[in-house]
C-alpha cells in the first residue's frame, strides 16, 4: 500500500509539469508538438578561459639632448720670426727685445727658450750681450736685463719692438731719445719702469739682479701703445726635414775674448746644443731645460772701439747696415753664404751660397755675431744615415 501511494504521487507531478509546459507552448501561440524557437540562445559548450589581455605600457618619447655646435678650429698662420703654426692673434704680438746680461756672475740667464730669435755680440771689455726678441712665446721669467748698446737698437728697429734695457751707452741712450717714441723703437728702461714692470731680485747682486716676466712686458708694451698689429716675415721656413736625411753629429764652434761657444748637433730632436763656458750644456733657468735652437748663423761684423769721449769703457761700434759673411746651420748642415741689411729699420737678410733667400728650419734661431777675422770651427755630421730599402723614412 505505500509503494502505490508513492507512484501514485510521482504520477501527479508528473502530471502537473506536463500541464504546466502545455500551457506555456499554447501561451506562445503554438501547439503542443510543434517546432518553436527556443526562448533562449543555446548554451555554449564550455572551453578554457582566455587569458586576459595585457594593458601595453606607453614609454614616454624622448626628446634627444641637442648637441652643442662644435666650435670652428681656429686658422693658423705663420709666426714672423719663426714659422710655427700660431693663431692670427698670436702672430699679431708686438715683438718684445730684451738685453741680457753674459757676465759670468749673472748666468744662468732666464728666458732663452721662450725667444724666438737671440743675438749675441761684443759689447765692450770683451765681454759680449745679449738680445733675446720675443713674439709668439712669452718668458715665465728673463734676466738678467743689461744696458742698451747702439747696434742692439738697431737690430730691434727691424721690427719695431719694444726694446727693454736698464741704462745704456750715451750712444744708445740719445738714439733712444730721439727714436724710442715708436720711430725705431718704444724705449722701455727699467731706470723708468723699475719696480713696476721690471724689478731687482735677491738672489743675485747688482747690477745683475733685474728681471720681468712676460706677463709684465706684454702690459708695458700697452702702457707705451707697442700694440698688436698684424706682421710680417722675412725669412723662410721649412718643416724639419724626416729623420732619416738627418746627418749623425755634427758641431759648430766660436770664441769672443773672454766666452767660447760652441753647437752639437743632435740628430733626433734636430737642433743645436748650446754651451757656453762653465755650462754644458747651457741651460735656461727659467725652466731649467737645455738652450737648443733649430738654426744657428753666424754673422761676421766689422767691429771697432766707440769713440764716445770714454775710451776705458771699451765700448764697440759695428757697421751693421751692409752685407758680409754668414755660416748658416740648419738641419744638421752648415753652409757658407752672406747677410744684408740695407738701412737701420731695414730687415737683416741671409742667403745661401746660391745667393738666394736660405731656408730656416721652423724654429728658434740664433744669431751669432763676431767681428771679422773670427774663426769659426764648423764639423758637419757624417751622413745622411737611410733607412733600409723598402721602409718609409722615419717622422
Amino acid at each position: 500500500m505505500p509503494l502505490k501511494r508513492t507512484l501514485a504521487a510521482i504520477l501527479a507531478i508528473v502530471a502537473i509539469g506536463v500541464g504546466a509546459t502545455v500551457g506555456i507552448v499554447m501561451a506562445m501561440g503554438g501547439t503542443p508538438g510543434s517546432a518553436q524557437p527556443s526562448a533562449s540562445p543555446p548554451p555554449i559548450a564550455a572551453g578554457p578561459t582566455p587569458a586576459p589581455t595585457a594593458t601595453p605600457k606607453v614609454t614616454p618619447a624622448i626628446t634627444p639632448r641637442p648637441r652643442p655646435t662644435p666650435l670652428p678650429t681656429p686658422k693658423l698662420v705663420p709666426a714672423p720670426l719663426t714659422g710655427r703654426p700660431v693663431e692670427a692673434a698670436v702672430a699679431a704680438q708686438h715683438p718684445i727685445a730684451v738685453m741680457i746680461d753674459d757676465h759670468p756672475d749673472a748666468r744662468p740667464q732666464a728666458g732663452f727658450n721662450s725667444a724666438a730669435v737671440v743675438w749675441h755680440a761684443p759689447a765692450e771689455g770683451g765681454t759680449p750681450r745679449y738680445m733675446l726678441i720675443f713674439q709668439d712665446m712669452l718668458p715665465e721669467s728673463v734676466g738678467p736685463v743689461r744696458s742698451a748698446r747702439q747696434y742692439y737698437v738697431e737690430w730691434a728697429a727691424e721690427w719695431r719692438a719694444m726694446y727693454v734695457h736698464s741704462g745704456g751707452s750715451p750712444q744708445a741712450l740719445r738714439t733712444l731719445r730721439a727714436e724710442g717714441q715708436g720711430e725705431w723703437v718704444y724705449d722701455a728702461d727699467e731706470f723708468r719702469w723699475g719696480g713696476v714692470y721690471l724689478w731687482r731680485i735677491r738672489q743675485r747682486f747688482a747690477p745683475h739682479n733685474v728681471y720681468s716676466d712676460g706677463e709684465n712686458l706684454r702690459a708695458l708694451a700697452a702702457q707705451l701703445g707697442a700694440d698688436d698689429t698684424p706682421l710680417t716675415g722675412v725669412w723662410s721656413f721649412r718643416p724639419d726635414v724626416p729623420l732619416a736625411r738627418r746627418p749623425l753629429g755634427g758641431t759648430l764652434a766660436t770664441a769672443y775674448l773672454y766666452n767660447t761657444i760652441g753647437y752639437a748637433y743632435d740628430r733626433r730632436s734636430n737642433t743645436y746644443v748650446r754651451s757656453v763656458t762653465g755650462q754644458s750644456p747651457q741651460k735656461d733657468s727659467a725652466d731649467d731645460k737645455r738652450v737648443a735652437p733649430k738654426n744657428v748663423i753666424v754673422m761676421l761684423v766689422r767691429f771697432g772701439p766707440l769713440n764716445d769721449g770714454h775710451p776705458d769703457k771699451g765700448r764697440q761700434e759695428a757697421d751693421i747696415v751692409g752685407e758680409g759673411t754668414a755660416w748658416i746651420a740648419t738641419n744638421g748642415r752648415t753652409v757658407k753664404g752672406t747677410w744684408s741689411k740695407a738701412a737701420v729699420t731695414e730687415p737683416t737678410l741671409f742667403f745661401g751660397p746660391d745667393g738666394k733667400p736660405a731656408s730656416l728650419t721652423i724654429g728658434q734661431t740664433f744669431i751669432q755675431v763676431m767681428p771679422v777675422g773670427t774663426k769659426v770651427t764648423i764639423a758637419d755630421g757624417a751622413g745622411p744615415v737611410l733607412p733600409p730599402v723598402g721602409t718609409p723614412d722615419e717622422q
